[in-house]
């Protein structure tokens, strides 16, 4: 005789024989009338209402069971795979038949348990020099170096071309008219009159500002080809000179018209920085003078700083997105907003970079240089550099076409790449370059940022 209500739910009619109330269940099949009779009830009148209480019985059929708790050393989180559980065939995680568990080692997995084997996400894609992702300086370096190894010919071709064409004329001004020897005179007589003080230092100025002027024509020229080398290559398609001279010279006049704004807006921020104290010293006051004018200087650096850092991403936009100079200038100043002491420091980097490489390959040539010319290095530190000769301006023309070759790509190539990380972490670059370079299910239907936005 059984006097145990079986497998009912806590909710069933009491075992006098009664018919169920409305809250109960059906009795057990295994009872008898006589031994219901008989049998005391075991359960309380006050039961809880039904639905609050789940009857220990095994799963139905279509029922989930409830998540294991969590197991140390599988993530800590509920429903992690557990070590040793089988799991289903088709639809699940293992083979019909079931499978030892990700705990036990088996065929593709490497190393036991999610916890050893799993070390995070996928590699990001990278057709070209680097990956198609967010980039850490590192990576912006070692990827202008990238750049001008695994397409030497074309980098170094341009920079050669146009390091050489620059300081063959840089060489001839000097040359021919900035190394005057009359200006020289006068500049260094006592008793030159100031209006010949004054010619002699116009005439100087004047050459100095050509010479300039032709290193920034090369400077652009130079920026404009690697920008369209240095795309190319992060998608990791060659291209030829001719094919970046083609995809550069519409917006060459725009890249000079861009390059000379910014060194007339550096100019003139300087200029009304320091110009209150020149006109206090002309006044009388030359103390005065002289503090307003180191005050206002730093004022106006430092805000020069501040601007070119928020237009230093102007150049490569304006030569990947075809803009205009105001455009190119206000996308720059978005793509760097909330990055500003970040993008600092990396152009800060790069430009200590290449001049460190710069002066490496340049510095031995001069000393050379004015080793051989005239009467030595004695005579040309005594002249101040005011005398130089032939042999000293070719000597140290060669270092410096050796110098620009090697730091115009490195320059050129951290803006563009820098640029294009900005881009990266904004607009979702990444997928948009993921599709160009032809990467099989890399940002599919994920549509492409729009630029300027």
């Amino acid at each position: 005789m059984k006097d145990t209500p079986g497998w009912a739910s806590p909710g069933s009619a009491p075992s006098g024989g009664q018919e169920p109330d409305q809250q109960g269940s059906a009795q057990p099949a295994d009872q008898s009338g006589a031994d219901q009779a008989q049998s005391p009830s075991k359960w309380s009148k006050e039961q809880p209402p039904p639905a609050q209480w789940t009857a220990p019985s095994p799963q139905g059929p279509g029922q989930t069971p409830p998540p294991p708790p969590p197991v140390p050393g599988w993530g800590g989180h509920p429903g992690a795979p557990q070590p040793g559980t089988q799991h289903p065939g088709p639809g699940g995680y293992g083979p019909p038949g079931g499978h030892p568990g990700y705990g036990a080692p088996g065929p593709g997995y490497g190393a036991p348990g999610w916890g050893g084997g799993w070390g995070g996400p996928p590699p990001a894609a990278k057709p070209g020099v680097i990956p198609l992702r967010p980039l850490g300086i590192g990576e912006i370096l070692d990827g202008a170096v990238s750049t001008m190894r695994t397409h030497w010919r074309t980098v170094l071709g341009i920079s050669l071309t146009v390091a050489v064409i620059t300081q063959i004329a840089a060489i001839l001004l000097q040359g021919l008219v900035l190394n005057d020897t009359a200006n020289s005179d006068v500049l260094s007589d006592p008793t030159a009159t100031p209006d010949e003080l004054g010619r002699a230092l116009g005439d100087t100025l004047l050459t100095t500002s050509a010479v300039l002027v032709i290193s920034l024509l090369g400077t652009i020229i130079a920026t404009a080809l690697l920008t369209t080398v240095t795309s190319r290559a992060v998608l990791g398609k060659p291209v030829t000179t001719a094919e970046a001279w083609r995809d550069a010279r519409p917006q060459l006049l725009r890249l000079g018209g861009l390059t000379l704004l910014l060194l007339l807006i550096a100019g003139l921020i300087m200029t009304v920085g320091v110009l209150p104290g020149i006109l206090v010293a002309a006044g009388g006051s030359a103390g005065a003078g002289v503090l307003l004018a180191l005050v206002g200087g730093i004022g106006a650096f430092a805000l020069t700083v501040w601007l070119m850092i928020r237009f230093s991403l102007a150049s490569p936009a304006l030569m990947l997105e075809k803009q205009g100079v105001a455009k190119s200038m206000n996308r720059s100043v978005k793509l760097v907003r909330g990055s500003w002491w970040r993008v600092l420091g990396i152009q800060l980097l790069a430009a200590i970079i290449a001049y460190v490489v710069a002066s490496i390959v340049v510095i031995p040539f001069s000393v050379v240089a004015a080793l051989l010319d005239g009467n030595g290095i004695s005579d040309f530190i005594a002249s101040g550099g005011a005398n130089i000769g032939w042999t000293y301006l070719v000597i140290s023309g060669v270092g410096a076409v050796i110098g620009s070759t090697v730091t115009f790509p490195i320059s050129a190539g951290v803006t563009v790449l820098l640029y294009i990380d900005q881009r990266i972490r904004r607009e979702a670059l990444d997928l948009e370059l993921g599709r160009a370079a032809g990467v099989q299910g890399y940002g599919g239907d994920t549509p492409a940022a729009t630029p300027g936005s």
